[in-house]
């Protein structure tokens, strides 16, 4: 029985343009740590409508939208009551 491919997690886009999807561990990860919060605190605090599927993925590197980015700003910055850019949580 044949083994299954190895999944390719980046997007075509255009004719010889990959977008990768999958960028590693992103800073929301430490700042999180650093503040003992937990995927479930974010997802409580958020008037934004965030899931606990778009923090984790957040916190693995997914690539996110712009929109759900902001969201997940949002969430940190009311759950850390600091002030952080969308730079300091994503490094893409």
């Amino acid at each position: 029985m044949p083994l299954s491919p190895q999944f390719d997690h980046s997007v075509k886009q255009g004719m010889n343009e990959t977008i990768e999807r999958n960028l590693g561990e992103q800073p929301i990860a430490n700042i999180l740590l650093e503040h003992n919060l937990k995927t479930h605190d974010l997802v409580a605090l958020s008037d934004e409508g965030i899931t606990h599927k778009m923090v984790t993925k957040a916190n693995k590197g997914r690539r996110l939208s712009k929109n759900i980015q902001r969201k997940i700003l949002l969430a940190v910055n009311r759950a850390t009551e600091k002030t952080y850019l969308k730079k300091d949580l994503f490094n893409y």
